[in-house]
């Protein structure tokens, strides 16, 4: 059964980067660097946040109300239709909180993408991790702490395929410090981002 990472890389690389790329006007390859750091970093605050016992009880209630995966079942269809970016500003709203603005920035300076279109792009992936994480979620009928160890388990799998990448993001997500850790992200490049597609 492939994990979340993989179940939503298969569907964007089925189809979902070129819907993007249409939608928002950018080419294939610049949409794939901000996907290749969007995705992990929607799934690293994801485990962040299911790290205590309230954290993981409402990121199900999450699942159980919105999110069934029946989104992965067109996903073309779903980026094209406009909501994407709607739909995700909740998601990334709740997941990432004041934190955003700084993921968004560093996917930009990552990749070379403009700041406004890679916070599109994180926006239309948020969706997307969630579906692909509640799928997974009622196929394993998994409660709260289960899901918890399933975005465990998705960490450690993101970090054995690009380790500086997922590092550098958990660096991210949990620093509180003045800005040393956009430099770090201005130096790396779009190259490490990107390596979660090969």
């Amino acid at each position: 059964m492939a994990g979340v990472l993989d179940l939503v890389m298969q569907q964007l690389q089925g189809g979902g980067i070129s819907q993007m790329s249409q939608t928002l006007g950018l080419g294939e390859d610049d949409v794939s660097k901000v996907v290749g750091g969007a995705v992990p970093a929607v799934l690293g605050a994801l485990t962040r946040n299911s790290g205590s016992t309230e954290g993981a009880a409402a990121l199900l209630g999450a699942l159980d109300r919105d999110h069934d995966g029946s989104i992965l079942d067109d996903v073309a269809g779903f980026l094209g239709s406009g909501q994407g970016v709607e739909s995700g500003a909740g998601v990334l709203r709740h997941a990432l909180g004041d934190r955003q603005s700084r993921v968004e920035t560093a996917l930009s300076q990552s990749s070379g993408v403009d700041a406004a279109s890679a916070a599109k792009i994180l926006a239309m992936v948020a969706p997307l991790v969630m579906g692909a994480l509640g799928r997974t979620q009622r196929q394993r009928s998994l409660d709260a702490s289960g899901v918890a160890d399933v975005l465990g388990m998705e960490r450690e799998a993101a970090r054995q395929k690009s380790p500086q990448a997922v590092d550098m993001l958990t660096r991210l997500l949990d620093s509180d410090d003045d800005g040393s850790v956009m430099d770090d992200v201005a130096k790396m490049g779009s190259s490490l981002l990107g390596s979660l597609f090969k």
